[in-house]
């Protein structure tokens, strides 16, 4: 049994993983694949180290079986197919007492603040698990927290059949965005400079262009016949993204914001007073979101397999981790923790 650990900036090491019995509300989950999201590539590289506990295990996109059941679950069987939601709120502080237990002012996000899924074994409260269908692929398992992410984007941005939406960014998120926006009935134009992302987002049926070839705006006004879209989602994270995401909308439409902007971006608050706009930031997930997100995963409508680039065994994660930044096609790539991961 094996783990990877978070030493510091760009540094990973492969060692023994050493299963925690599982206390009271707790399971022990041996785990199957879990995926490299961006969060983990900003950990990686040292961005987020005032989080960490090292060495530490990082991952929480991710998917395994029961292997072990702590007193007092119920809901719950050893064997079963579970994925985790790797919220752990507080239950006391304002924002859990307002029912938004999933942006607790403390939230333990497992995986950053506490230890995460790069192992063969992972012990996790009971409450955070959801169930998989009976025979579920686990590879497509792994795709169930990002799938959530668009699911909660998509519910909150209240997106209607018939509208249009704009996508800013086709990366996992931005594609995953578009996949759950379509399946909703939206019409979707996708924008994203990198060559291989638009070709690949047109083979998943979206209306897409680089922005860099093309003039985003007047492409959308041309659409809409001069109204703009119903709902922009900015996921990019560009500072140009922000400032163009205003010039999209139609009177009253709606501006997501799913990318994070760590620091202050200029936007156009003008065109927010004179189009009477509507910005929802959006973050993480709900718990059903998560069933969302497992319902149409396993209704199999999504080409959910498409965004999955490549499975590398545990023992690979350190240079999986290195290629990142020198393989632009890469989507998702999801590590398979234990031989036995079906």
């Amino acid at each position: 049994m094996k783990a990877a650990f978070y030493e510091g900036k760009k540094s990973f090491r492969i060692g023994a993983c050493h299963p925690q019995s599982p206390g009271r509300g707790e399971v022990r989950i041996h785990v199957s694949y879990c995926g490299i999201c961006g969060t983990d590539l900003h950990i990686f590289n040292g961005a987020m180290d005032q989080r960490i506990k090292f060495p530490q295990v990082i991952g929480h996109e991710m998917s395994g079986f029961i292997a072990e059941i702590g007193e007092g679950v119920e809901d719950f069987a050893v064997g079963d197919a579970v994925v985790v939601r790797p919220l752990d709120a507080c239950g006391q502080c304002p924002a859990c007492q307002a029912g938004h237990n999933h942006i607790c002012q403390n939230l333990n996000f497992m995986g950053i603040d506490s230890p995460g899924a790069f192992q063969s074994y992972w012990t996790v409260p009971a409450h955070t698990l959801h169930r998989l269908p009976k025979d579920f692929d686990m590879k497509i398992g792994a795709m169930i927290e990002p799938l959530a992410v668009a699911c909660h984007d998509v519910r909150l941005g209240e997106i209607k059949s018939g509208e249009t939406a704009v996508v800013l960014g086709g990366g996992p998120i931005g594609m995953l965005v578009g996949l759950v926006a379509q399946s909703r009935g939206a019409k979707v134009i996708l924008s994203e400079p990198q060559d291989f992302r638009v070709k690949l987002s047109k083979e998943l049926g979206f209306d897409s262009i680089s922005p860099e070839e093309q003039d985003l705006v007047a492409y959308v006004e041309g659409k809409t016949k001069g109204a703009g879209a119903d709902a922009v989602f900015e996921v990019s994270g560009s500072k140009t993204a922000a400032e163009v995401m205003t010039n999209l909308v139609r009177t009253r439409g709606r501006i997501i914001l799913v990318a994070i902007h760590p620091k202050p971006t200029p936007v156009d608050l003008f065109r927010f007073f004179w189009r009477e706009l509507r910005l929802f930031g959006v973050r993480v997930y709900e718990g059903q979101d998560y069933e969302d997100a497992i319902s149409l995963a396993a209704s199999g409508k999504l080409p959910l397999d498409r965004l999955i680039t490549a499975v590398e065994p545990i023992d690979r994660l350190p240079e999986v981790f290195q290629s990142f930044e020198t393989n632009p096609k890469a989507m998702k790539v999801l590590i398979q923790c234990s031989e036995s991961s079906t």
